[in-house]
């Protein structure tokens, strides 16, 4: 076959067999070259980007690396030391094992993302009556399946952006799968400057800058693909709790949505995340913003916490409301995001594209083993009739790299992008290439116009739909316990864990020598209380659970038969830390004093004690211990669970409650 190599020597020919090895090709290309270093030389399917060492590429031939004729293969290589040793021969000498693994082949990626390499993606078709003349068996191009980035296929079904998978699809090789780890398709954007710069001629940016280092135009379009095709919410309650705070006070709300990423079957290829629950970290709501630190102190917390789930969860976006109400109508909110205002102002975009940033997607299709982000942006926000309905996007890959680059910055008006200027300070310096987009004028005639110094925030957005499942079947079956930082509206402590434990009669269910048939539908109840996200996130919290039975605790609340199987339970209950927790709640019951006298139950009576009574009550109890020497004047004594503290003590060592 004809293979065509460019490189800075020129253009050059060469006819080599298919099952010729790699090295017989660096020999034709060393030929062409007067001092090219051999151990520097590199390939690539592109101008610029995918450079692959030939190093790596050894004992591998022609036709594995999917190269077919009249391929272009671009070339790269540095000048040879004058004064070192040449390596031609560790170039050119084959080997039957490779010397170092590429990068991407060690990834490990999404399961999601492995389901659908093992497939083709093909659409199938049924038999058409009017075209097809063939039998049942039969194939025609009118019912063969098509590919799934059939562009007509796309455009009947509305499909705007192509799935991640059949983007890859479309633009990998197909003549051999090997061809896939040889050379990666995609490379991540990055509009920095180039450091060191590959042409070495010239000082460092800002002292110096060339058409080597230097990033080239970018010229703004809409992304052909995206990395997320659906966003659905595993059941309505989890953003009805959500609504609550700020139904409640009016101040606007931030949580991050924890759940996982599935194949979704109405897009080709496609991929949806599925939101199980949202964790709302510290922040300060107001009623047109809020203000949030990232990273936020209890991320790695909650991310290893997601992973211990039946299914493992991570975080697969984030939600916040943008929810004014109307003031003619209290039950109705303004419609504000709209074709003729904005969708997502700039600052949220660029926030959008920090945080996707921040959470890349392992690929093996990229030379660096990353590649774009499956973090969701979900805005509740009001619709034209003044209901509130959910908005999702992401933001493109341009846009990640223009805010990585520093050269994009969010202006008063919401749906404006500024262009920053470039500044060649040696503290901050900021290259800014020349930036365009495309628009079509009064006249229908596609424009092309410099980005500088703005432009709309749409050329940055992915739309990605999202809705309910018919059948819903979350993880976690409860979202009655309280939600965490919601300061002055609900609140997170150990007593009313307990409390509803000994109301669930806990205590006695856990007794697995005990057990009777009756006892079933109680343990289903305690089941479903149990399977609430925020009550483990705040179980951990405590330090009454240890680390291994938080993942037997985690793993069996989220198992799929927890409400179908009444046995369900009896792993967590034969752990130590449920015992444990058990003992508090026996002793933290209601009945407290036992002296009381016969009447009412003593969980009604003790609900009109006061708890200055209880505080009395172990009060005298310490003085009688003391005796009369005093002997133990340094000893408070808990109201909750009696335990002998040091008087110096505010919180109980045990059950950390407050000492009164």
């Amino acid at each position: 076959m004809l293979l065509r190599i460019r490189s800075k020597d020129g253009n050059f020919r060469f006819e080599l067999p298919p099952t010729a090895d790699i090295s017989v090709l660096v020999e034709k290309i060393l030929e062409t070259t007067v001092d090219a270093d051999p151990a520097s030389i590199t390939v690539s399917n592109k101008p610029r980007g995918n450079e692959t060492p030939v190093a790596t590429l050894k004992a591998r031939n022609l036709e594995d690396l999917g190269l077919k004729h009249g391929d272009m293969i671009f070339v790269g290589y540095r000048p040879q030391d004058s004064q070192g040793p040449t390596t031609s021969t560790s170039i050119s000498t084959p080997s039957s094992t490779r010397l170092q693994s590429n990068i991407w082949e060690n990834i490990q990626e999404n399961p999601v993302d492995v389901y659908w390499r093992s497939k083709d993606g093909k659409i199938s078709r049924g038999r058409d009556t009017r075209f097809c003349k063939h039998g049942a068996n039969g194939m025609c191009d009118y019912c063969m399946p098509l590919e799934p980035y059939d562009t007509a296929y796309q455009a009947e079904h509305s499909i705007k952006h192509l799935s991640y998978h059949a983007y890859l699809h479309k633009i990998m090789p197909k003549t051999s799968p090997a061809a896939t780890p040889a050379i990666p398709p995609l490379t991540p954007l990055s509009y920095k400057v180039k450091y060191p710069c590959p042409s070495g001629g010239h000082p460092p940016w800002p002292a110096g800058i060339c058409t080597a280092c230097q990033p080239s135009a970018i010229t703004l379009q809409s992304q052909p693909f995206r990395m997320v095709d659906h966003l659905e919410i595993a059941s309505p309650e989890i953003i009805e709790r959500f609504l609550k705070a700020w139904r409640a006070t009016g101040l606007q709300r931030f949580g991050w949505l924890i759940g996982r990423y599935e194949p979704y079957e109405k897009v080709p290829m496609g991929i949806k995340a599925v939101v199980e629950a949202v964790y709302e970290p510290p922040q300060e709501g107001e009623l047109d913003g809020l203000t949030l630190g990232i990273p936020w102190e209890d991320e790695p917390r909650i991310r290893e916490l997601a992973k211990m789930a039946s299914t493992p969860l991570s975080i697969v976006g984030y939600i916040f409301t943008d929810l004014d109400p109307d003031p003619e109508d209290r039950t109705k909110s303004i419609y504000k995001r709209h074709p003729q205002s904005f969708f997502v102002s700039s600052l949220e975009a660029i926030f959008a594209a920090t945080v996707q940033k921040a959470n890349p997607t392992p690929s093996r299709s990229s030379p660096t083993g990353v590649f774009g982000s499956r973090i969701v942006t979900a805005i509740l926000t009001a619709t034209e009739d003044g209901n509130v309905d959910i908005s999702a996007y992401q933001v493109s890959e341009q846009a990640s790299a223009m805010v990585d680059a520093d050269m994009i910055e969010a202006s008063v008006e919401p749906g404006i992008v500024r262009v920053k200027e470039e500044d060649r300070s040696q503290s901050a310096a900021r290259y800014v290439p020349d930036v365009f987009f495309r628009y079509k004028n009064e006249y229908n005639l596609e424009v092309k116009k410099s980005a500088k110094p703005c432009f709309p925030v749409e050329y940055l957005l992915v739309n990605v739909t999202h809705g309910f499942p018919q059948s819903p079947s979350p993880l976690f079956r409860s979202t009655q316990f309280p939600i965490e930082n919601r300061l002055g509206l609900e609140a997170q402590n150990i007593e009313d864990v307990l409390r509803a434990l000994a109301r669930l009669g806990a205590p006695q269910i856990s007794d697995i020598s005990h057990t009777s048939p009756s006892d079933a539908p109680k343990r289903l109840e305690l089941a479903k209380w149990l399977s609430d996200w925020h009550l483990v996130s705040f179980l951990e919290t405590t330090q009454l659970v240890s680390k291994d039975d938080m993942k037997v605790l985690v793993s069996t609340v989220t198992s799929p038969s927890l409400l179908e199987d009444p046995r369900a339970l009896d792993t967590l209950f034969k752990t130590e830390s449920w015992q444990t927790l058990m003992t508090f709640t026996r002793e933290s019951a209601p009945s407290l004093p036992s002296t009381s006298a016969p009447g009412p139950s003593s969980s009604q009576m003790d609900e009109d004690i006061p708890q200055d009574v209880f505080d009395q009550i172990a009060a005298d109890e310490g003085v009688r211990r003391e005796g009369p020497s005093g002997v133990s004047s340094r000893i408070k004594i808990c109201p909750h669970c009696t335990f002998e503290n040091p008087a110096e003590e505010m919180d109980c060592q045990v059950c950390l409650l407050p000492l009164g």
